[in-house]
């Protein structure tokens, strides 16, 4: 599967932001997407999962700011990142990632289940 984020921008803190993730190539039916999140000279964090299923996990740094949502279709498939109350500190490139087969949520909070990887999209928030 192929994923290709979008979405990203220089906003204000307290703003919102929706990101995309649009995945070609196979319906994301059998998989878990995710978005990670690497900020300059940092280690790529982990944001947020959405299992097949529909359990969702978030990281504590976003919880009750961030929502993963999916729209399965025919046509295309659509994985979206609703950011609300920005601060400075969510500023990094996001990623969003695609992944197969079984894992512990746990393990899904890291980059190890994940084979397929978007290009990134850019997000700042100033302060």
């Amino acid at each position: 599967v192929q994923l290709q984020a979008s979405g990203g921008g220089l906003v204000q803190a307290g703003d919102s932001l929706r990101l995309s993730c649009t995945a070609s190539g196979r319906t994301l039916n059998s998989y878990t997407m995710a978005w990670f999140r690497q900020a300059p000279g940092k280690e790529r964090e982990f944001v947020a999962f959405h299992r097949w299923g529909d359990e969702k996990v978030y990281a504590d740094s976003v919880k009750g700011r961030f929502t993963i949502s999916m729209n399965k279709d025919r046509v295309k498939n659509m994985v979206y990142l609703q950011m609300n109350s920005l601060k400075p500190e969510d500023t990094a490139i996001y990623y969003c990632a695609a992944g197969l087969g079984g894992h512990s949520s746990r393990s899904l909070a890291t980059t190890r289940p994940y084979g397929n990887w978007g290009q990134g999209t850019l997000v700042t928030v100033s302060s």
